[in-house]
């Protein structure tokens, strides 16, 4: 088998040829070691590639599968957003602070991938401690998004995603603040989920904000990010924050047929959205009513106060975590991290406080329009990946400057003042080429239903154009 019809597979269809020796891990990892080589003087996905780890690895993986099949995991290379801690690897928060930081212990998200058989080939490019949605890197370089090398991959987690898409990771994780895994997935053209808040541990991953903090997969496929959360899912005594609520089979399939379950399309989410966006999100709600689920309009009226209070809450958080270096190495942030962590630094204790009670009434009503419903459905992003400029700044086709707040917090950031499950994946290409996505929000600790509507979706959609990269 050629290295290019390996890239082909997603985890799932890899973990069984791995299983019955059809594919080597050794090939496998080599495959994409290749492909990385191949696509980074133009991409930028990674900060660090582990080759020679990548390569012991999957060597160990090979003599092990005869022994003993760890499961879909087992010598399958994946990559890590470089906020987690690897034990002996440096991890950076794409950042020149934390430029030489070689932790001596490994996050349990990374843990938990290793001891299910997982190769590591690296650690991936991201907007500088995850305060931005674009991923210009000023120490590191801008990640690109695959689908057009002038457009932002989106972020924070642009290399988790763009990684996906070029197939130089056969998956990977990334971290989600106000949208960090959701935007990339979105822009990039692929499938990001946001799990619940407190059902992955975030020990050992570097923070922005510790309430709004979500650690987990960017995929190929729905299936691919199931299998991935069931693996990374699940009580860590290393996390206090960590749930104990039980951990269901994300991949079981009793009660997934659609027909007659009922969906609701947030009314507020479709206002100020592009043509592209509407009419390619409408086909997708057309797609979803052909598998037999009821698709009706329903109103969130505080969710449009939950881009103010995400960053409220996300700037104070961020600015207690980088206070030391904010008062001794603030020339070596960028300057938009910099900007962020100062507004932080100046923000009163009375609004910090004043945004985190509101969460519940965003809360109360989105729960409110979930009764009787699977999920809730709305664009992940008001427009189509944007144009970047040398400085890291975002522009639409026209030339016009985007605002990345109402672009896309708008539509990500009330899920992490939730803390419910979001995942996004795409429904289409735009009339430029770029991916446009929708977004699949259910209840707390309902990944499940999540993952069946995306699923049903996805099965219907059929395959997208790959990118020519």
């Amino acid at each position: 088998m050629s290295s290019s019809e390996l890239l082909d597979f997603d985890v799932a269809a890899l973990g069984e040829k791995i299983r019955s020796r059809q594919i080597s891990p050794v090939e496998l990892a080599e495959a994409y070691l290749n492909r990385i080589q191949e696509t980074e003087t133009h991409l930028h996905a990674y900060i660090t590639v582990t080759a020679e780890q990548a390569r012991a690895a999957a060597k160990a993986a090979e003599r092990e599968v005869d022994g003993g099949w760890r499961g879909p995991f087992h010598g399958i290379p994946v990559a890590l957003k470089d906020l987690c801690y690897t034990k002996g690897i440096r991890t950076t928060g794409g950042s020149k602070i934390f430029a030489d930081f070689v932790p001596d212990f490994d996050c349990t998200v990374w843990v938990r991938l290793q001891q299910a058989g997982a190769v590591l080939l690296g650690k991936l490019n991201l907007h500088e401690f995850a305060g931005g949605a674009t991923n210009a890197n000023p120490h590191y370089g801008a990640c690109r998004n695959p689908y057009n090398l002038e457009r932002v991959p989106g972020g924070s987690s642009g290399g988790s995603a763009a990684a996906i898409v070029a197939r130089s990771a056969a998956a990977t994780i990334g971290t989600d603040t106000g949208g960090s895994i959701r935007i990339p997935a979105a822009f990039c053209g692929c499938v990001g989920m946001k799990q619940t808040w407190s059902r992955v541990s975030r020990y050992g991953v570097m923070p922005l904000a510790d309430s709004l903090d979500h650690a987990g997969p960017i995929t190929r496929s729905v299936r691919d990010a199931a299998l991935m959360l069931q693996v990374i899912a699940g009580h860590d005594s290393n996390d206090p924050t960590s749930s104990r609520e039980a951990v269901p089979d994300f991949l079981n399939t009793d009660g997934c047929e659609l027909k007659g379950a009922r969906v609701g399309v947030i009314k507020q989410l479709l206002e100020g959205i592009s043509g592209d966006v509407s009419s390619l999100f409408h086909a997708a709600l057309a797609k979803l009513r052909e598998t037999g689920a009821t698709v009706e309009e329903v109103s969130i009226p505080s969710i449009d106060r939950a881009p103010a209070l995400a960053t409220t809450i996300m700037f104070a958080e961020a600015a207690e975590f980088h206070e030391t270096w904010m008062r001794t190495r603030a020339q070596d942030y960028g300057v938009d991290v910099r900007r962020t962590l100062e507004a932080g630094m100046l923000t009163p204790a009375m609004y910090y406080v004043r945004a985190q009670r509101a969460r519940a009434v965003v809360l109360a009503e989105t729960l409110a329009a979930l009764e009787n419903r699977v999920a809730l459905l709305a664009p992940t992003a008001s427009v189509p990946a944007p144009r970047i400029d040398s400085a890291g700044r975002a522009f639409t086709s026209s030339g016009e400057p985007v605002n990345m707040v109402n672009a896309v917090l708008r539509f990500t950031a009330p899920f992490n003042i939730t803390g419910q499950p979001a995942l996004a994946l795409p429904v289409g290409l735009s009339s430029e080429g770029l991916p446009v996505s929708m977004q699949i929000v259910g209840r707390p600790f309902d990944e499940r239903s999540v993952f069946q509507v995306a699923a049903a979706y996805e099965e219907a959609r059929g395959p997208l154009p790959l990118p020519k990269l």
